[in-house]
């Protein structure tokens, strides 16, 4: 029985449809370092995971027996996707279920921030009447900033003028304009426009260090700024010295550069304390809808790819789009994409008198993928002689 090891809460969904599967599946609440994921993967085909855990280079090395990893969330930067490419580690993420539920709480975070319904909650909990409209504005007619155009911002543009804002995005990849959205050449031109500036980029390393003082002050005076995409984007100590000074009337953060592995840790960050400042402990995508629906889109798919090799919205691997078909035999073959090797795969099934009934190719960056479909069982000289091969990754065979 294959195991399969889920930390920081997947929803319990995911699990029943891993052991519906045949999985023996452990679950543990929170993420684990280093030390303690390479001792816990031991045995391990599928490790689910979500933000916090991190899967080193050194964690995947240590771990022979995984075969796929699944990012219960959207981001991967988490997981080192290179190295796991490398060892033939398949890593699949849920790009789209949770998109919703990260809109929704920007869209309350923006009506709160415009309204400084934060600073009246807690005069009014401290027993202090105080009906005033100063500093209160509506969002109609306002604009909104949106950077990072991909499956949220789009989104977010849509509802936002809903409300009867305008919306300015930039993004570094083209990207169409939705509704009444306008495109900004570059990130300068988006702060010069906008009353409320929201960041929905990615995790690539490239966008470290994206906002800072710099952008802080080209902001609007008075305007509200939103980070719900990644902590190590923003500047925190720039953003608190913003809103002291009142360049930045309000703010709404949700990711930070470092965060507490488990519920009930320490939490400390400059923005403790301040105005108008909303601090949620990276929920954006964290309702129970949302949650439900990543658990069975990332499960599906690992259940997919250790069933029939199928590496549909991988984010690692060749994507190859697979189905289970009775009474063939199918061997999936990772490999590293050097010239020669659908040869030398046919070649060899050739020699052991292997009848090839249907194959695909797909190949990524540094790896192929090579899946054969045989109408008879592949021996295990077939397999030994392809897996000796030099430029071997891994050889699975599924059926």
């Amino acid at each position: 029985m294959p195991k399969a090891l889920l930390l920081e809460n997947v929803h319990p969904l995911g699990r029943q449809i891993l052991q519906s599967t045949g999985f023996e599946v452990v679950s543990r609440s929170g993420a684990l370092d280093e030390a303690e994921l390479i001792e816990a993967l031991d045995g391990v085909s599928l490790l689910g995971i979500r933000s916090k855990t991190q899967v080193s280079a050194e964690v995947l090395a240590a771990a022979p027996d995984l075969l796929a990893i699944g990012a219960y969330c959207i981001g991967t930067n988490q997981v080192d996707l290179r190295a796991a490419a490398s060892l033939g580690v398949a890593v699949f993420n849920a790009p789209f279920s949770n998109t919703r539920s990260v809109v929704e709480v920007a869209i309350a975070d923006i009506i709160a921030l415009t309204r400084r319904l934060t600073e009246f909650d807690k005069q009014m909990h401290a027993g202090v009447w105080n009906k005033s409209a100063s500093g209160s504005h509506e969002v109609r007619g306002r604009t909104l900033g949106i950077v990072g155009y991909g499956n949220i911002g789009t989104q977010l543009s849509v509802l936002a003028e809903n409300l009867g804002m305008s919306v300015v995005f930039y993004d570094t990849a083209e990207k169409l304009a939705l509704g009444n959205a306008r495109r900004m050449h570059s990130l300068d031109e988006l702060l010069d426009a906008a009353d409320i500036v929201t960041l929905h980029v990615d995790g690539r390393a490239g966008n470290a260090g994206l906002f800072g003082a710099k952008q802080f002050s080209r902001m609007r005076p008075g305007s509200v700024f939103l980070n719900l995409s990644r902590g190590f984007v923003v500047d925190y100590a720039a953003l608190a010295e913003a809103i002291g000074s009142g360049q930045i009337a309000g703010a709404a953060v949700d990711v930070f550069p470092t965060e507490p592995k488990r519920n009930g840790d320490p939490f400390d960050s400059e923005l403790r304390g301040l105005p108008n400042v909303i601090l949620t402990p990276h929920v954006g995508g964290s309702t129970e809808e949302a949650q439900e629906a990543i658990g069975q889109f990332v499960s599906h798919k690992v259940r997919d790819y250790l069933a029939t090799g199928s590496t549909t919205l991988s984010v690692n691997l060749p994507n190859v789009a697979l189905e289970a078909i009775p009474d063939v035999h199918r061997f999936a073959y990772l490999h590293r994409n050097v010239p020669g090797v659908l040869a030398a795969v046919n070649a060899t099934l050739a020699e052991h008198g292997v009848n090839i009934e249907g194959q695909l190719l797909a190949t990524r960056g540094e790896i192929g993928y090579v899946v054969t479909d045989a109408g008879s069982a592949v021996s295990d000289d077939v397999v030994a002689a392809l897996a000796a091969r030099p430029e071997s990754v891994r050889l699975r065979v599924l059926s």
